[in-house]
């Protein structure tokens, strides 16, 4: 509860709203926040009634291999972190402020919630839009299956040659530039692989695969970008009240034009989140709060910048 006491000076300072993505959820999430915040409650009925079945008991009870289907864990993972949202502002109305971001950003699939945020989906449209993504990225993944591995410890030059070396066997690329010296490879199973193998004998501190089976940020996704790209011509969009900084380039969005490229095409570009974070501090963002399950996106931006200012909603008394 300390930085509650400090919310005045917080207000002065620039801002970054960031979202997590897919992977940041757990049995349990959100049960508290809804048991204590009428605001975030409000959202999962809403979600409820929107997908006509309750996503909110299988964030609060699981079971654990449904709510991981990316199929579910994408709308609950944008619902869980937009009731995190709404419980701060709630919050922060009750003690008499209100904290406007001068940036929002998601990670992957965080970047969906960051355009709620930034009012240029409304809630409904975006929990359809990526209950479908998840949909569309499964498909994919029961087409051409594959996976994606975490790697510590090399950089990106390195990680890019190992790519190539590997990629006679299929396909593999780099998917997410996490912070530096950590990073996401994702591909055909073969490829990868290989590609785990050469990080290895490289000398990377930790090579993990990751308990997924879908090689999302990679050209085995095209389909699943195709079939976005002409949802989304159907869906309105406004231009965002506050800057959004895109995962492919790490560039601020400003147009919907943009954001319309941006979000149907990132399924198959890589996330270039340490770009996304040095483009908000760079651009004067002092503080960073991470909003949403989990607090993985804090440890990422301590490693990128360590002048900012990293929060949770817990620094605010709310926790789910």
């Amino acid at each position: 509860m300390g930085r509650v006491k400090d919310l005045g000076k917080l207000i002065s300072k620039r801002i970054a709203f960031v979202f997590p993505g897919q992977g940041s959820q757990y049995v349990g999430m959100g049960k508290a926040l809804y048991e204590k915040s009428a605001a975030a409650r409000r959202v999962f009925e809403q979600a409820d009634e929107i997908l006509g079945f309750s996503l909110s008991s299988l964030c609060f009870h699981g079971p654990a291999e449904d709510l991981g289907d990316t199929i579910n864990a994408q709308p609950a993972i944008l619902t869980v972190s937009l009731a995190y949202l709404e419980a701060l502002r709630e919050r922060w109305r009750a003690l008499g402020h209100n904290i406007v971001p001068s940036f929002v950003a998601g990670h992957s699939l965080g970047e969906f919630t960051a355009l709620v945020a930034a009012g240029v989906l409304d809630f409904a449209d975006a929990l359809r839009l990526v209950r479908e993504r998840g949909r569309l990225m499964k498909e994919c993944g029961d087409l051409q299956p594959g996976g994606m591995a975490a790697v510590v410890g090399l950089d990106r030059d390195t990680l890019e040659e190992i790519c190539a070396e590997a990629s006679p066997l299929g396909t593999v690329v780099v998917a997410n530039d996490n912070c530096p010296g950590q990073s996401v490879l994702s591909g055909e199973n073969a490829a990868l692989d290989r590609a785990m193998e050469l990080a290895r004998r490289a000398g990377a501190r930790r090579v993990v695969r990751l308990d997924i089976s879908i090689a999302s940020h990679s050209p085995l996704m095209e389909r699943a970008a195709q079939q976005l790209s002409d949802l989304l011509s159907k869906i309105p969009l406004r231009e965002p009240q506050v800057p959004v900084v895109a995962n492919i380039s790490g560039r601020i969005l400003t147009t919907v034009e943009d954001i319309r490229k941006e979000i149907a095409a990132h399924v198959v570009r890589p996330v270039q989140w340490t770009n996304s974070v040095r483009e908000m501090a760079n651009d004067g963002a002092s503080a960073f709060l991470e909003i949403g399950p989990g607090q993985v996106l804090g440890g990422l931006i301590r490693r990128i910048r360590h002048d900012v200012e990293v929060m949770s909603a817990k620094d605010f008394g709310i926790s789910g």
